[in-house]
Formats: structure tokens, C-alpha cells, sequence
């Protein structure tokens, strides 16, 4: 009925709106480290007398579908269960901990070591993995949000993704890419990559000698990036405020750009309307405020490392690497993985 953010900072607060949801301004006993979940929607409750079941979503489970929360709500408001919560199966064996010091031999404790079986065949057990909790006010006010009658939902392994520690991180963006929703609409494949020169496919900086010739250094990973997206069919095209032409006429990327641009919004839509193409099949990377339009209008956009503030807001991906140091190859990756589910998508 109503989707809330809960936050005691004024950045988030400000991301959650821009994207529709409500904000509950939590008060700072329930914003310590130490603070739970729990504590949090108890307060949301007390100011918020009109909500009967809270659904709660972590937002370190960055694969969870809309399908599985609108099954979950249907299991408590249509089929009477007081609170769900996520599962997923898991097939490892496990054995108890011997600690140092102790005298003693570890045990089987799912398994029995003399019928071992494959763990393929074996149908594995249910693990909570903490994507989301559903459950009804009346056990949320007694301080629960598992009891009464309760149910699990099992997700699909590949949408069960937890980030806990840092280096849970790489291995989510990963499966955000292959897995990840992608919204109600189908999927398209990327046609056309539109970069911003200076800050994205240099470092933005121009040395001047002394009879004012102006240069600038380039990363050559990100020439290869280019080559690579030519050859899987996409047009890179360029573009930048200022008059740079002799610099990419020595570049020889064999790209259409277009320089002294004072509108690249306009710019880049008529690109997208000469080609033909939906803004789904558009992808642009930027780096700076003249960018943020394009970024926010393109279907896939992304910004370098050092991209200013806005622009960062802006994007769906900010890369590792800083504009001229690979950030343009980084991005063609991105967008590799993205054919790389509508390919998926296509076969199933």
C-alpha cells in the first residue's frame, strides 16, 4: 500500500523521494550502530497507527524480485499466516568446530560420512537469508518479526544475495548484472554508446606548450574498449563542450563525434532519433553537470570514478576507474554483461 525508506540521514532521505517512496525520519535512539531492524519499525509504528503488516526489505539483498514480495504479501493478507520470511536451499555438508585447545574430534552434523552422497543429489536444507521479513503488528509491537503462524518463501539461488562483508560486494554487482531486475519492460540490447571526451575518454587535463598547442593523454584500454564494442555491432559515437577535433583527428578512433556541443541533450536525441532507437538501446557515460540530462535520459548510463557529485547521482554505474585511466573499457564491460542477460532472457 505504501512504500517508506527509514533514514536519519538527509542525502538518503532526498535519493528515496526522488524515487517515490515516503521517508519516516528516524530519531537518534534507533540510529546507532547497534540499533536493529526491529527498533526501527516499532517506531515507524507508533507513528503509524493505520499499518497492519509491515514488509520488511533489506536493502543488502540487491536481488530480490517484486514477484517474490507480491507471493509473500498474498501469503498473509490471503491465506492468513501472521509473519514470512526468506529461505534459500543450500547444499553443504556441515561439520562442528573444534576449537583450539580442545581434545576433541569434529563430528558430521548433516551427514553421515559412511553413505556419503553427492551433495547434486541430495535435496539440501533451508537456510534464512535475511532478504526480507514479513509480519503482522500485533507481533511486531510484542518485539517479534518471526511467530505466530509462520510460513518461509524459498528464493531462486541466484536472486539470494547477502552482502555482509566488503568482499560480498563484487560478487552482488555480478549477480545484480545477471540476475538483478530490470523492470517491466523487455530488455534491449545496447546499439549506440555516446561518451563525453574530456573527464571520460581522457583525464580531463590539457597541456599547453609554448607556442599553444594543446594535448592530452588518453588510456589505451580504453581504445581497445571501443574496438570491442564496435565489433559486437555498437556505434561509439563522442561528444564534448569544447572544440577538440584535431585532438581526435590524431586519436584516429574512426568514431562521429561532435565538439563544441552546448546542448548535449539535444545532441544526443537526435542521435537516438536518426538511428531509430529506443533510449533503452542507449547507453552514455559522462562525468560532469552537462552530462546529468544525458545520464538520466539513456537507458544504461555510466560516470568515471571522479565524476562530480551530480553526475554520480545521475548514473545507474559509477566505474572503479577514473576518466583516461580505463573507465571508458570498464563501461564496456557493463554493458557486455547486460547483452549478456538479454541473450539469457532470449533463450529462456
Amino acid at each position: 500500500n505504501s512504500i517508506w525508506v527509514s533514514t536519519d540521514h538527509d542525502e538518503i532521505e532526498k535519493v528515496a523521494k526522488q524515487f517515490g517512496a515516503q521517508v519516516h525520519r528516524r530519531s537518534p535512539e534507533v540510529s546507532q550502530d547497534s540499533s536493529t531492524s526491529l527498533e526501527a519499525i516499532r517506531e515507524f509504528l507508533n507513528h503509524h497507527h493505520e499499518v497492519d503488516i509491515v514488509g520488511n526489505i533489506q536493502a543488502t539483498s540487491p536481488c530480490l524480485h517484486p514477484s517474490d514480495l507480491i507471493k509473500v504479501a498474498d501469503l498473509i493478507q490471503k491465506e492468513g499466516f501472521d509473519s514470512v520470511f526468506s529461505v534459500v536451499r543450500r547444499h553443504q555438508f556441515r561439520w562442528s568446530e573444534v576449537k583450539k585447545g580442545e581434545n576433541k574430534m569434529t563430528e558430521p552434523q548433516n551427514l553421515n560420512p559412511a553413505k556419503r552422497y553427492r551433495r547434486q543429489d541430495w535435496p539440501g536444507e533451508l537456510y534464512e537469508n535475511g532478504s526480507f521479513y514479513f509480519a503482522k503488528r500485533h507481533l511486531i509491537e510484542k518485539g517479534y518479526l518471526q511467530g505466530g503462524k509462520m510460513a518461509y518463501y524459498e528464493m531462486r539461488a541466484e536472486h539470494s544475495v547477502d552482502i555482509d562483508i566488503d568482499i560480498d560486494w563484487p560478487i552482488a554487482e555480478q549477480r545484480v548484472l545477471s540476475f538483478g531486475y530490470f523492470g517491466k519492460e523487455p530488455l534491449k540490447e545496447v546499439k549506440l554508446l555516446v561518451c563525453s571526451i574530456d573527464g571520460c575518454l581522457t583525464n580531463g587535463r590539457i597541456y599547453v606548450t609554448e607556442d599553444r598547442k594543446e594535448m592530452v593523454s588518453y588510456d589505451y584500454r580504453d581504445v581497445v574498449g571501443i574496438d570491442l564494442l564496435k565489433k559486437r555491432g555498437i556505434q561509439v559515437r563522442l561528444i564534448s563542450e569544447r572544440d577538440c577535433s584535431k585532438t581526435l583527428s590524431a586519436m584516429q578512433l574512426g568514431c562521429i563525434a561532435k565538439v563544441s556541443a552546448t546542448n548535449k541533450l539535444q545532441v544526443l536525441e537526435d542521435w537516438q532519433k536518426d538511428m531509430g532507437l529506443s533510449w533503452k538501446e542507449v547507453a552514455y557515460l559522462g562525468n560532469e553537470e552537462s552530462d546529468v540530462e544525458c545520464l538520466k535520459k539513456a537507458g544504461m548510463s555510466g560516470v568515471p570514478a571522479d565524476a562530480c557529485a551530480l553526475a554520480q547521482k545521475a548514473a545507474g554505474y559509477i566505474c572503479k576507474s577514473n576518466g583516461g585511466c580505463g573507465a571508458v573499457r570498464e563501461f564496456a564491460e557493463h554493458i557486455f554483461l547486460l547483452l549478456e542477460k538479454v541473450n539469457s532472457v532470449r533463450k529462456q
